[in-house]
């Protein structure tokens, strides 16, 4: 589903200044984010994913927005998840799967203590009031997450410090924000932002993605960090915030709606005989949805000049809803399912999307759009092997590149202007 919030003042003639804000979504949303993200790629001409003006991410947006902001194209990243491809970076799934042996065992440790001093109260307190607190006293030995991170923080550390990358938020050369929350203050941090940017990209991306109860808290300068989806959904309003003149959303979670026509799978003839997952599930996705048309509603007040433009699967998408969050070997189907679906929204609104992109320099690949056997494999191929000295002066050869076209695109729009 494609949403369109096309600017309602425009003040002055779009510079093509462009912001992407991607939500989270567990590793399945996060691989229909980069299926999206291929298929604007490959049908949006004069779309170039890597060089926008900034990105925020959030959770598993976080991975995808702080790859694009390091140069790091959808091709590159769809060898390094989908294929296998990659010639530097080999992503192993139970990397991210792996208990968290060490949070087991240090509250384990805690059980005596908690045990002593709970029956040091009873005796002390015959009456029985220290009985109610039994629940209180040993919720403390419960560990705060079932799956250790650190292994998604080296990996990307590893990513982002090899072929001219860096995991470092102030080299960049794009602005990018990945946003948590602190447990104890329940406030949004940008990391990336004044008083965050010397955090590491990689520990950064941790604490965002950090889901309370499969993953423990992210421990940042004292601070303890969880998933940036509790406070918003995509947080568009740090990209906003930058006066771009189009923003770019995705997110990956949205309600089932089977009366639209999607089917539940067989043997499910309702979602709640789904059973608790199943309702914590639509529950979950109902919340983050209606916050995100929340946001977006009040966005287009709040930034009259800006053209907002965001995807998300429909409402009857059974694929998103019913495959398991965290089932890795689905990553593949799931890109594509997202590809082939992107395309198909882009088709759908391609009378309304059209001018709004021939304002900011860009247009809708017909020859992409039509065709019908467009799949996410296209163009993948094997990718050159550079080494670390000529990855970095690619990266200083594209910068200059991209400088002087930028400089080129602005004298045209001024001489247009003068002859007005």
């Amino acid at each position: 589903m494609l949403v369109l919030q096309p600017a309602r003042k425009r003040r002055k003639p779009s510079q093509g200044r462009i912001g992407l804000a991607i939500a989270g979504g567990g590793p399945i949303g996060g691989m229909y984010e980069l299926g999206a993200l291929r298929a604007l790629d490959v049908a949006i001409e004069g779309l170039d994913l890597t060089r926008l003006e900034v990105y925020v991410g959030v959770s598993s947006g976080a991975f995808l927005a702080a790859g694009l902001a390091n140069r790091l194209d959808t091709a590159e990243m769809c060898r390094i998840f989908i294929t296998g491809d990659s010639d530097h970076v080999r992503f192993r799934p139970e990397v991210f799967l792996r208990p968290a042996f060490f949070e087991y065992f240090k509250r384990a440790a805690s059980l005596p203590r908690l045990a002593f001093d709970w029956w040091k109260g009873v005796i002390t307190d015959p009456s029985g009031s220290h009985l109610s607190e039994l629940i209180n006293r040993f919720g403390g030995a419960i560990p705060t997450g079932l799956f250790d991170n650190r292994g998604i923080e080296r990996f990307l550390r590893h990513v982002f410090t090899i072929r001219g990358r860096s995991n470092d938020f102030r080299e960049l050369a794009a602005k990018l924000y990945v946003v948590a929350v602190d447990l104890d203050s329940g406030h949004a941090v940008r990391f990336g932002g004044e008083g965050w940017d010397d955090v590491p990209i990689s520990r950064a991306v941790q604490a965002s993605s950090a889901l309370p109860g499969l993953y423990s808290p992210v421990d940042i300068r004292g601070h303890h960090f969880v998933d940036g989806a509790l406070r918003r959904t995509m947080h568009a309003s740090v990209v906003l915030d930058h006066g771009i003149d189009l923003m770019l959303g995705i997110n990956p979670f949205v309600p089932f709606n089977a009366s639209l026509g999607g089917r539940p799978p067989d043997g499910l003839a309702k979602l709640a005989h789904g059973g608790l997952p199943m309702v914590l599930s639509q529950t979950f996705r109902t919340i983050l949805q209606s916050r995100m048309q929340v946001g977006l509603a009040k966005y287009a007040q709040q930034y009259p000049d800006t053209d907002q433009v965001v995807f998300e699967p429909n409402e009857d998408d059974g694929e998103m809803f019913f495959t398991n969050v965290f089932s890795y070997s689905s990553r593949q189907r799931v890109c594509e399912h997202a590809f082939n679906s992107t395309l198909a929204d882009l088709r759908r609104k391609r009378e309304q999307l059209a001018p709004v992109l021939a304002r900011h320099g860009l247009r809708l690949r017909s020859e992409v759009l039509d065709d019908p056997r467009a799949s996410i494999m296209d163009g993948l191929g094997l990718a050159p092997k550079p080494t670390d000295t000529t990855a970095r002066l690619r990266v200083a050869l594209d910068d200059v590149d991209a400088l002087l076209k930028k400089r080129r695109t602005s004298a045209r729009r001024t001489s247009s202007a003068k002859r007005k």
